[in-house]
């Protein structure tokens, strides 16, 4: 008895086609395009709804399990999980665009047809954005047993404005001209190390860019890292520059602040805590530490016209401190 293997395919308007073939011979017993629409479930499950069954045998829903991925053109790839049907290895790519992130989700528009008319919808995938140890950007799908998926956004990124902004190039659905893509990401800068920096998404989540640096330089003006990305991708993407440009300030509450504006030119600090130290000069030295009280190994050396009104009265203390070094941090009173 031959046995019969069902295999799942997407046609160039994301169209589900369904074929049956026997086993042993490879040929197509019957093959199904299905007008319908792809929607994803809170678990990341992907589902096919059937618009219009074509026969009473015609299911009006179908239930796809897998391992999600981006192939090189950006598509969203689903590997099927191995089922009694035998559609091992069978992949469902969904052609679209990389149309949005958040800190916990990513939108994918994909294009349809019907009836001669062009339509666009989209699904969204939960998770969370990390970068990984290349530094490229990464989507984490979230799966059941705190596992999951992981979508590489190959090549390389760039800093806009204080934020970072993926693009890429890829053929659109009817004409062969490429369109340019940009994914948008909307966070704040937070330094962890001389040789760390992240791009939190969100204050109170666990989404962001913890990038690797090579090389930084804390000035009286800007910050500067210098971020190296690995990826296989050729041509290879030059190394980004992420150069913070803003002012340092010295305040009661907060100790030491580097404060940067956003896009829109809304200003935010970057905190740290320190060790102050005059120097011959009446300038005053900076060891950093982070808000836990944690070196970073980083030194900023700043006069008291840099720190303005604060800076003056600092350095009169300083003078008069029996100590040589002075911590200063959050909740520090002077």
């Amino acid at each position: 008895m031959n046995k019969e293997t069902i295999k799942y395919e997407v046609d160039p308007y994301n169209k589900l086609a369904i074929s049956k073939t026997c086993k042993t011979s490879n040929l197509p017993k019957f093959r199904q395009i299905l007008e319908g629409r792809f929607k994803i479930d809170k678990k990341n499950n992907l589902t096919y709804i059937v618009r219009k069954p074509l026969t009473k045998d015609t299911p009006h829903q179908v239930k796809l399990k897998g391992k999600w991925s981006l192939d090189k053109n950006n598509d969203l790839v689903l590997t099927l999980d191995k089922t009694k049907r035998d559609s091992l290895g069978d992949k469902v790519t969904l052609k679209g665009a990389l149309k949005k992130a958040t800190k916990d989700s990513l939108d994918f528009s994909l294009t349809t047809k019907t009836k001669n008319k062009l339509s666009s919808y989209v699904i969204k995938l939960n998770g969370k954005w990390q970068a990984d140890k290349y530094n490229q950007l990464t989507f984490n799908v979230k799966k059941e047993h705190s596992k999951h998926d992981i979508l590489t956004l190959k090549g390389g990124w760039k800093l806009n404005n204080n934020q970072i902004t993926y693009t890429y190039k890829k053929s659109q659905l009817i004409r062969k001209q490429k369109k340019t893509y940009v994914l948008t990401f909307k966070g704040h800068w937070d330094i962890k190390g001389k040789k760390r920096i992240t791009y939190a998404m969100d204050k109170s989540s666990t989404s962001g860019f913890d990038l690797r640096a090579y090389y930084s330089q804390f000035k009286s003006n800007y910050i500067k890292y210098k971020i190296g990305i690995i990826t296989n991708i050729k041509p290879k993407p030059r190394d980004n520059v992420i150069t913070l440009f803003g002012q340092w300030k010295l305040t009661k509450a907060l100790g030491l602040s580097f404060e940067v504006k956003n896009k829109q030119g809304k200003p935010y600090s970057v905190n740290f805590k320190a060790e102050a130290k005059l120097t011959k000069k009446d300038t005053v030295n900076f060891k950093l530490k982070d808000t836990n009280n944690k070196d970073i190994q980083a030194q900023i050396e700043l006069n008291h016209k840099i720190l303005k009104g604060a800076g003056e009265g600092f350095i009169r203390m300083l003078k008069t401190n029996k100590e040589k070094t002075l911590l200063i941090g959050v909740g520090f009173g002077w």
